[in-house]
């Protein structure tokens, strides 16, 4: 019993140090440099025109933000057909007329708020 704990205690300590090693490494042997050329926008191989610090409108976030939830809600859905093929009733559509119902009403409340209205 304590072996299996060891297994995935070990297996920890090494991801965290893994992990660790792929942090510091660069940063330890990365070649440094300071100066203008360092701290100016760099675009293409072109020169900057004007700031860069322009603002974008707030819908871009808001389509990006609700695609981005649609998008992983629908992958979870892969995974429950596959798991759930095997087993026999309806609790198992039941199941995933609730999580597209959930997934409609955010779909809903979207357009409500008026996210999808471009101004």
């Amino acid at each position: 019993m304590l072996l299996d704990y060891f297994w995935v205690f070990a297996f920890m300590v090494i991801s965290l140090l893994f992990a660790g090693v792929a942090v510091l490494l660069p940063f330890l042997l990365a070649p440094k440099s300071a100066g203008v050329t360092r701290e100016s926008t760099y675009e293409s191989g072109m020169n900057t025109i004007g700031s860069a610090w322009i603002q974008f409108n707030v819908l871009y976030y808001l389509y990006a933000l609700v695609f981005l939830v649609f998008d992983v809600e629908v992958i979870f859905l892969f995974p429950l057909a596959v798991a759930f093929r095997n087993i026999p009733g309806m609790l198992v559509l039941v199941e995933v007329v609730i999580f597209i119902g959930i997934l409609t009403l955010a779909l809903v409340y979207a357009i409500r708020k008026g996210v999808f209205r471009w101004k």
